[in-house]
Parts: C-alpha cells; sequence; structure tokens
C-alpha cells in the first residue's frame, strides 16, 4: 500500500509540473508575438512622425553599457532544480529571423538581452515575465576612454623628458580626432533630423550652427598633417613647423565665435517651443551625447581653439635645447597666441554690438554716447536691486547700463533701460562688507528682514547736476568680487583714456615767468618782515 501510494504522489505531482508549464509555456507564446510586432514595427519605418528617436541613428538611441540604458526588458534565468521536466519554446525561428539582421549596438543589446531570456535550443526553461527596469539617470557626462601615447608602445627606448613630449603630442593628435568625431556627431544627429522634420527652419539652423561645416575639414587636414609625421616607432620628430604652417587656418574661427552670441540667444528662444525641448532632450537622455546638451557641442571649437597656446607651450617645455623644434616653437606660439586674442576681440565686439541692439530705452536722455562708443563688455549678469529687483546689468567699456531683462513679440531678448546709464568715468565704487547694518531698503529686501546684508556693493556717478546712486546685490561672494573687479578696471581704464584723450596745456607765456618771480620774491620779502 505505502508503495502504491508513493507512485500515486509522484504521477499527481508530475501531471501539477506539466500544467504549470503548459500555463507558463502559453503565456510565453502570447508575449512572442506582440514583441515580435514592436521589434517590426521599429524597423519597417512604420515610427509615428512625431517620433523623433526613429531619424536619430541607431546607435544613438541607447545607452552602449547595461547600467545606463534606456527601459530595456532584462530577464534573468531563475534559479530551478535540474531534474525539473523542460521543453522547447515555441515561434523562436520568428524571433531570430526579426533579429538577426540587426547589427547596430543598441539593437544588439536587445537582442542579447532577449538571447539570453529565450534561449533557441531545445533545453531552455520557462522563465517568468521580465520586469521592466527603470533608467538611471547620471549626474555626470560619460567620458571617452581614455588613452596614452606611452599605452600604444611597448618598452619605449626614450628618455623621460622625450617620452612627455611624445605624450602632449599624442594628445594633440587625439585631441583633434575627438574634436571631428563630435563636430561630425553633431550635424548628424542635430542639424539633419532637425532640418528633416520640420523643427526649425533652414535659415534658424544655419543661425544656430553658423560656419560649423567648415570646420571639420579644417581640422582633418591638421589630423591628417599629424599622422603623417609618426615615425615607424610611432614618435613624432619635428612638429613646430607642421603648427606653424597650419595656425592661420583658424583665422576661420573669427566668423563662428562672432556667431555665437547670436546663435545662443536664438537657441535659448527656440527652446521654449515644444517640439524643439523635446528633440533636444530626447538626444541629450541618448548615449551619443554623454548627458551634454546641443550648446556644449557647438561651443567645442571655441574650447579647442584656446588649448592650442598651452599645449605648444608645454611642448616647448619638453624640447631639449638640441631638437629642431627649439627654433620654431617660439614662433608656433606668437602666432597662435595672436590668433587667439584677435578672435577674443572680435568676438567681444560682436558680443558688445548685439547687446547694444537688444536694449530698449524709454527716455531720450538715456542713450549715452559712451554706450555706442564702447567696443567690448567686462562682464554682464543679474543683480538684485535695493528694492528686491531682479536686473540684468551691463558693463560696457565705458558705460555702466542696468536693465529689466524681457522678450519682443516673437521671443527674442529684449533688455529694457532701467534708470539713468552712468559714464564709467564717473564712476564712484563702495563695497558693503557682509554683516554691515542695514537700514531702509537694505534690511527689508536685501535680507528678508535680517539686520545684516550680504554680497553688496555701491555704484553712485559724481560731477553731475543729479547725482545716482544704486546699491546692488551679487548671488554669491565670488559673483560680487568678480564685479568689484571689473567696476575697479573699467573706472581706472576709462579716466585713463580720458587723460590720455585730453588735450596737452600748453606752455605758459615767457613774458609772464618775471610776474611770477616778482609774486614769488614779494612774497618770500613780507614772510621775512613779519618774522622780524
Amino acid at each position: 500500500m505505502e508503495v502504491e501510494e508513493s507512485k500515486v504522489r509522484t504521477s499527481w505531482r508530475e501531471s501539477a509540473e506539466a500544467n504549470n508549464w503548459d500555463h507558463s509555456a502559453k503565456r510565453k507564446q502570447n508575449q512572442m508575438p506582440d514583441l515580435v510586432i514592436r521589434i517590426t514595427e521599429a524597423h519597417t519605418g512604420n515610427a509615428a512622425p512625431s517620433d523623433f528617436s526613429a531619424l536619430l541613428p541607431l546607435s544613438c538611441q541607447g545607452d552602449e553599457d547595461g547600467d545606463e540604458g534606456d527601459a530595456v526588458c532584462q530577464v534573468k534565468d531563475s534559479e530551478e532544480p535540474s531534474n525539473k521536466r523542460v521543453k522547447p519554446v515555441a515561434k523562436s525561428n520568428s524571433v531570430t529571423g526579426v533579429i538577426s539582421p540587426v547589427k547596430t549596438p543598441a539593437l544588439k543589446r536587445i537582442g542579447l538581452s532577449i538571447s539570453r531570456s529565450i534561449s533557441f535550443r531545445t533545453d531552455v526553461r520557462p522563465l517568468p515575465t521580465p520586469p521592466l527596469r527603470a533608467r538611471k539617470a547620471s549626474s555626470f557626462p560619460r567620458r571617452r576612454n581614455s588613452q596614452c601615447w606611452s599605452d600604444t608602445v611597448e618598452n619605449p627606448d626614450l628618455t623621460a623628458r622625450e617620452i612627455k613630449r611624445q605624450e602632449v603630442i599624442y594628445e594633440l593628435t587625439e585631441g583633434e580626432r575627438q574634436l571631428i568625431a563630435d563636430l561630425s556627431l553633431v550635424t548628424k544627429v542635430y542639424y539633419e533630423p532637425m532640418l528633416k522634420l520640420d523643427i526649425l527652419t533652414e535659415s534658424e539652423l544655419g543661425q544656430i550652427f553658423g560656419t560649423l561645416d567648415s570646420l571639420i575639414p579644417l581640422h582633418q587636414d591638421l589630423l591628417s598633417r599629424l599622422e603623417r609625421l609618426r615615425g615607424s616607432e610611432k614618435t613624432v620628430g619635428e612638429v613646430a613647423p607642421t603648427l606653424l604652417n597650419w595656425f592661420p587656418c583658424l583665422e576661420a574661427y573669427v566668423t563662428y565665435c562672432c556667431n555665437q552670441v547670436g546663435a545662443k540667444s536664438l537657441l535659448d528662444q527656440k527652446k521654449s517651443e515644444k517640439r524643439v525641448e523635446h528633440f533636444l532632450r530626447l538626444c541629450q537622455e541618448s548615449s551619443f551625447s554623454r548627458k551634454l546638451d546641443l550648446w556644449n557641442f557647438l561651443d567645442l571649437p571655441r574650447s579647442r581653439l584656446v588649448k592650442y597656446p598651452l599645449l605648444v607651450k608645454e611642448i616647448q617645455k619638453c624640447t631639449p635645447p638640441e631638437h629642431p623644434d627649439e627654433d620654431t616653437l617660439p614662433d608656433a606660439l606668437e602666432l597662435i597666441q595672436s590668433i587667439v586674442t584677435e578672435v577674443n576681440e572680435k568676438t567681444g565686439e560682436a558680443e558688445c554690438q548685439f547687446y547694444r541692439r537688444a536694449l530698449n530705452y524709454s527716455e531720450s536722455n538715456q542713450r549715452l554716447p559712451e554706450i555706442q562708443q564702447s567696443r567690448f563688455l567686462y562682464c554682464h549678469g543679474e543683480l538684485k536691486s535695493s528694492k528686491g529687483q531682479r536686473l540684468h546689468v551691463f558693463l560696457f567699456e565705458l558705460a555702466l547700463v542696468l536693465t529689466r531683462a524681457g522678450e519682443d513679440r516673437d521671443g527674442g531678448s529684449v533688455f529694457q533701460v532701467y534708470r539713468q546709464p552712468l559714464p564709467n568715468v564717473l564712476l564712484n565704487l563702495e563695497e558693503i562688507p557682509d554683516g554691515e547694518a542695514g537700514g531702509g531698503s537694505f534690511r527689508g529686501h536685501f535680507t528678508g528682514g535680517n539686520d545684516r546684508v550680504r554680497n553688496c556693493f555701491r555704484v553712485s556717478s559724481r560731477g553731475r547736476s543729479k547725482a545716482h546712486s544704486y546699491n546692488l546685490q551679487a548671488n554669491d561672494s565670488f559673483s560680487r568680487q568678480q564685479w568689484i573687479s571689473s567696476l575697479r578696471q573699467a573706472i581706472v581704464q576709462s579716466r585713463d583714456r580720458t587723460v590720455a584723450r585730453s588735450p596737452v596745456a600748453p606752455p605758459p607765456d615767457p613774458a609772464l615767468y618775471h610776474m611770477a618771480e616778482l609774486s614769488l620774491s614779494s612774497d618770500t620779502e613780507m614772510s621775512d618782515r613779519g618774522g622780524h
């Protein structure tokens, strides 16, 4: 009887396990057509026109690693006894038929996750429904894999100084390669899809991207030159003549950098539109962006430009006196520094002109000639008035202008001039120490009712019939110090400029010399008599 009862229990347990397997297999089969349909639709062009990700490069639609991927179904093998009965999963051929042609990293990753969970061999076990894993946001941009020159060679027979020199040249070369890749990516992932989807007009894209396309072949030229310099031992001999010959090409940066002021303003304006904001956010959340936004990419050429003098200095520092580059590197350094200075000056003039045009005057006496004569801006940014109003303040070359930021009918930036602008030559600057007792408007607005003020300073005019004084507060101590330093520099340079342009006083008439001597002698005689 015990043997029979044991057989009955065994057969009952096996039938129950078989029923559980049947239900699980049916659920698995029911899920497979939906998965096939979703993948098929994604790759047959049936995506909705508003789905911007359909027009992005497939390699840019997801993260490259599993830790930071978009919400992807990830299935793990469940722990089950090895003696459990299994059967092959149906419809496996249809899934492999859809996934197998895919070669892009993003979809290859999806294929791998499916192949891990649904193996196409005959010993596959049924698995539970895979949970969705939410995207894990990262606050830091993803970095490229960094590699040094010494990683590319084996046991270099060089001095420590020469190895350092090769490292700097290698950094210069790889920096060009990365810049070319980034600029090409911006064109393929941002410009072309936004034009194709009609997110922005061709004219608007031309204003935002400027002459970016013309910079790519320029840097490709330098990269090819540097690569030709590498010998069989992967070392570079003379590099200074190549740089000296190529640096004049960077004059093209004048046009690009001067356009950036208007480009940034237009881009910020367009971000308020829902389709633009959605597209840019989608791109920034994709793996290719490394958590950088469009403007970070557009500003890469300027950042690269100011790095050239630093790299040349490092090469010069590591070059021995007997090296052929020793005589040419100073010329290359002087040339690139002059180009960077020129680009900075032209960009400053373009920025000054842009903001001068954006000023809106409510009274005619606010149009100071010093504003129109200014060629550059020392600084500009947000400050608070003593009444707690947020002001956008411009410190031009020759005038200080307080404004209220606003928008025109088209959504462009407009700055309404607030109160009377002050010429820099007439400015007085007064620091207000942190913790000083404040009264009146300081106590009520700067400090929220407390008796202590922070990060404040006062500017006023002198020598006018009607004096003007403005109490201003910066966001933090660093910003306050920057404003104070810039104001001091502007005041000194404006007064020096006025003195230099003032006419030299004519020499006195020689006929008056005798009168001056008589006056002095008379005063001396009267003093002597008074003493007696």
